[in-house]
């Protein structure tokens, strides 16, 4: 079983119904294609190592230690309490019923609607000495002031750990999940036979056979941690992310930047290796052809009501605390909805998103189908490695971006003057090009592993039948192919354009100068603590993220008979 929770795809299974013996433009496509998903990360690395003023050995003097420290350990702390919170849950609705439990299955997905730095300016808004929860302490104790009382510090490094896992523990219950419900159920009917109790049940039998599944989500979980900027940046964690964005716009120096980048490159690598072994081990699940599923077994009483509320516990962090703050302001300033400001981002949004997702999902159309017709060695080798697009945090691609387009811009820029004596400007870093092909190169993987599914699913005798008839390649790909993909194509434009709605470091380092989207309008409003202006961007955000949530939990959670795997 491969396992296909992930955005993260794998090389895929080439079923190709025919081949072209001579390079063609469509092999010759994908292998650009490739190469161009690929460049700003080659960028990033060739900066690093040809700077103009190296500055490594500052760093690692200066800053680096703590940036690197507190980088791994909100990765790790991160990782361990999202993958209890995921596992846990996943145990419970897999292994038992008890009251709303199916229900809970489809909510336990929410806070994937939820980006982590919306649920950051809620933590604080909620829980700092003026918020609602410290004010009510007093009034029902009669304090005074904060020294007549202790609080945690609430803008903290584990504050920015407990936001963090709320947003990103369904990445864990996701896999967790499946990996649980393809087990037998045989397995477990015999230990309980042996006298094992549910802790057994679930220490000896369900997590080993579970482990590489949660150890993949648990990767993923802390390569969304390392790539977080909004968080660690309102909480005034320093974490590689950040120095990258102090290193960069405050000192000017882009090749320690570029060299920050490749030190997170270096981790996400590893993350990676680790979440792809998983996957990998995660195959050996449910060998048996004529299993049993799983029984879930009844809880009532105290028992049943104890397994709902820590299912809910989650979810209610994860999304009913962010959904409700915004929803509070939102109520109490219902002018802000008017604000023409918010109306330009909203606009700016679904034009960067819309058209990187159109962007992205057509490169991907033709990469996948020029890979499949090709014998090229060098196009089905590129084809998995495109992918680790996905894996690199936004900031390290705008640094890979913007560095070789600004030089490309003023070249260009200069030439037009020569030849015109009129100065253009900037071109594209000064406009919103760059925006879309960060957000084309860092989501190409989403739309490349929903497309080549869908390819895969379509019988080979259907484009053998149309080339017979004298339909050409691309006759082949119009009549045959696209229509028996459009639901797929319609999953990965959604998919692809909800996470460019949500993407912050990078549009932040490559938006041109006034240029606002919901994302950064949200980051703005909330940094200057007016939670009320940024509340109705951040419930924007959060509406077009449940669009994708929902048609995830459809395909996850849709039915008895499914498997738990995406379908494309």
């Amino acid at each position: 079983m491969t396992d296909k929770n992930t955005h993260l795809t794998a090389a895929p299974a080439f079923r190709r119904p025919f081949a072209v013996p001579l390079p063609s433009p469509w092999s010759a496509g994908a292998v650009a294609i490739a190469l161009l998903v690929l460049a700003p990360i080659g960028s990033v690395i060739w900066t690093a190592f040809h700077p103009t003023e190296n500055i490594w050995p500052h760093l690692v003097a200066t800053t680096l230690p703590r940036y690197l420290s507190n980088t791994l350990i909100l990765a790790l702390a991160t990782g361990l309490l999202a993958g209890a919170a995921g596992t846990g849950a996943a145990w419970l609705v897999t292994m038992y019923r008890f009251p709303a439990s199916r229900l809970i299955e489809w909510l336990l997905l929410a806070p994937l609607a939820i980006p982590a730095y919306v649920g950051a300016y809620v933590l604080v808004d909620f829980l700092q000495y003026s918020g609602p929860v410290q004010s009510e302490l007093r009034a029902l104790f009669g304090w005074h002031s904060a020294r007549d009382y202790w609080f945690p510090e609430i803008r903290s490094r584990w504050a920015a750990v407990a936001v963090l896992a709320a947003a990103l523990y369904p990445y864990v219950y996701l896999l967790a999940r499946s990996a649980f419900r393809e087990q037998a159920g045989g397995s477990y009917e015999m230990a309980r036979a042996l006298g094992s109790g549910p802790f057994a049940l679930f220490w000896r039998v369900g997590l080993p056979l579970a482990r590489p599944a949660i150890a993949a989500g648990v990767a993923i979980v802390m390569m969304e941690t390392v790539n977080d900027f909004g968080v660690v940046d309102f909480f005034a964690v320093q974490t590689l992310t950040t120095g990258i964005f102090s290193v960069w716009l405050e000192t000017g120096n882009s090749g320690g930047a570029a060299q920050l980048a490749c030190l997170i490159l270096s981790i996400i690598l590893v993350l990676s290796v680790l979440e792809r072994a998983g996957r990998r081990k995660s195959r050996f699940y449910g060998a048996a052809r004529q299993r049993r599923p799983i029984a879930p077994q009844a809880l009532t009483g105290p028992a049943g009501w104890l397994a709902c509320g820590l299912c809910l516990v989650p979810f209610l962090a994860g999304f009913v605390l962010p959904v409700g703050v915004m929803l509070v302001h939102a109520l109490r300033s219902p002018e802000a909805w008017l604000s023409p400001e918010l109306a330009r981002a909203l606009l700016n949004t679904l034009t960067v998103a819309g058209c990187a997702a159109i962007l992205t999902v057509l490169a991907a159309i033709f990469m996948v189908y020029g890979v499949r017709l090709t014998e090229s060695r060098t196009a089905r080798f590129l084809f998995p490695v495109a992918a680790i697009g996905y894996a690199v945090p936004g900031a390290v691609l705008a640094v890979g971006i913007l560095i070789p387009l600004a030089a490309a811009d003023h070249l260009l820029a200069d030439l037009i003057l020569d030849l015109t004596g009129r100065d253009p400007g900037l071109i594209v870093t000064g406009s919103a090009a760059a925006i879309i092909l960060a957000y084309t190169v860092r989501f190409f993987a989403i739309a490349q592993g929903a497309i080549d599914s869908a390819f895969g699913r379509i019988a080979p005798s259907l484009p053998l039948a149309a080339r017979s008839l004298g339909r050409t390649l691309g006759g082949t790909l119009r009549a045959v192919y696209l229509p028996l993909m459009r639901t797929s194509l319609g999953t990965a434009v959604l998919l692809v354009f909800v996470d460019s709605v949500k993407e912050l470091p990078a549009t932040l380092l490559l938006r041109p100068f006034n240029f606002e989207t919901l994302a950064t309008r949200v980051q703005e409003k909330a940094s200057l603590e007016n939670i009320t202006d940024a509340a109705p961007a951040a419930l924007l955000i959060i509406a077009v993220g449940l669009a994708a949530v929902t048609l995830l939990a459809r395909a996850h959670l849709g039915g008895p008979g499914m498997d738990g795997r995406r379908k494309g």
